[in-house]
């Protein structure tokens, strides 16, 4: 089993890297610390992956008892690691502490794996002999909706969590990305697949929200091939950070890929 990761900061100058990736035998999975609340987001996405069950989480009761297991220590870290910084540090994680998304694969057999998340990091199945793919996010439009984040202090929401299963053979590609790189590669594919995809298409449009006119700017490609056009340039590049960072910075540029850390995991 050949797993491949890479996460990358923003295209700003000094940006911090919130998100962490996890690639071993039998799982991958991405993180995305959310900086736009609460402190430490960095160090909490990485403790989740540091802790992450060999086992698959297969229902919100496992999650919920999990993070009831390892929340504490980070806690008490971080806490000791405000009082030695500022009393405004300080306040800010006694209010608000820390967030993060999730997502993670298990492979469990030869033909399946187990996949959960928690927020708008997305776990993809792509078969390249059907032209499927199959992903654990509802739908192109709510990437506009605010995430549910796992926080370091307070209860996790039923809601925010899902799960279920890939069917795999020798023709899958199974992988993981943070949000922004998961709408682009969502959108890509829809864009692709206009017939059965041009009613989600238009409602993203119509939105006009800040996905709204990287949907409208892609509607205007044409004969996009999923799998030559973003899956294998994904493949190619996803060894080496250069190459992924200047291949990145083309689609912003062409304003189809959003600002954001951009993290992906390609396994199994």
């Amino acid at each position: 089993m050949k797993c491949r990761c890479i996460t990358i900061h923003k295209f700003e100058e000094n940006a911090i890297n919130e998100d962490a990736v996890l690639a071993d035998t039998g799982r991958i999975a991405v993180s995305d610390g959310a900086g736009g609340g609460g402190v430490y987001a960095e160090k909490w996405s990485a403790y989740l992956l540091e802790h992450l069950p060999k086992e698959p989480i297969r229902s919100f009761d496992e999650l919920d008892i999990w993070i009831a297991g390892i929340w504490e220590s980070f806690y008490n870290e971080r806490e000791a690691e405000a009082k030695l910084a500022d009393s405004m540090l300080l306040n800010k994680f006694y209010d608000e502490g820390s967030f993060a998304t999730l997502v993670a694969v298990w492979y469990v057999e030869p033909c399946l794996c187990r996949w959960m998340s928690y927020g708008d990091s997305v776990a993809f199945h792509y078969n390249k002999k059907s032209d499927v793919l199959e992903h654990s996010f509802s739908s192109l439009s709510d990437f506009d909706n605010p995430p549910y984040l796992i926080s370091c202090k307070d209860e996790l929401n039923p809601n925010g969590f899902k799960c279920g299963e890939f069917g795999i053979d020798k023709d899958s590609v199974v992988f993981v990305s943070s949000d922004t790189l998961a709408h682009y590669i969502m959108m890509m594919y829809e864009v692709a697949h206009k017939d059965e995809f041009q009613q989600e298409l238009e409602r993203c449009i119509g939105m006009h929200t800040k996905n709204s006119q990287i949907v409208k700017n892609a509607m205007l490609i044409d004969n996009v091939d999923f799998s030559k056009m973003v899956l294998e340039k994904l493949e190619k590049n996803v060894c080496n950070v250069n190459k992924f960072r200047m291949y990145l910075k083309k689609l912003v540029d062409q304003n189809l890929l959003g600002h954001d850390d951009y993290s992906l995991v390609l396994g199994f």
